[in-house]
């Protein structure tokens, strides 16, 4: 396509070819914003998942706990908490627990549910449990819910 910059799920970049064909630096910039974003909706997605994991099992989500369990510094977990509370994901309060807002909740949600499907496809075809939850973690945040949906028939 002239003038569109497609991203690994394969939908046009916003904004290229409206002027005419996109120059290449245009095209090349667009597409990289859009994969900073998917990969920050990966990163959300993960520590929503977290979040909720750590809440029904310990009955709190610490940031402590969150470095560990994810294998970052707990600096990280701090900044990606600020940016999660920006964007609505979730709540803090100073020495308190993080909580997960209803937005929050909806991605974790739906992130437990991809990774189940995946999981369960990947057991269907013989990949052992470890390796399945392993392989899961990647592929539940890059697979269109066409293949999702063709991964749950199958299973």
């Amino acid at each position: 396509m002239v003038g569109y910059a497609m991203t690994k799920s394969r939908k046009p970049v916003e904004g290229a070819g409206k002027r005419g064909p996109a120059r290449p630096a245009e095209v090349r910039a667009s597409a990289l914003r859009q994969i900073r974003h998917e990969h920050a909706m990966e990163t959300a997605q993960d520590y929503a998942e977290a979040i909720a994991d750590l809440a029904a099992t310990h009955g709190e989500a610490r940031a402590v706990d969150l470095a560990r369990r994810l294998g970052v510094s707990h600096v990280t977990v701090i900044r990606t908490i600020a940016r999660l509370q920006r964007d609505g994901y979730v709540s803090t309060r100073p020495y308190r627990s993080i909580f997960l807002t209803d937005k929050g909740l909806r991605i974790a949600e739906e992130s437990r549910r991809r990774h189940e499907i995946v999981v369960a496809f990947l057991r269907a075809l013989g990949v052992p449990d470890a390796i399945a939850q392993t392989d899961a973690e990647g592929i539940e945040h890059h697979v269109s819910p066409e293949t999702l949906a063709a991964f749950k028939r199958h299973t």
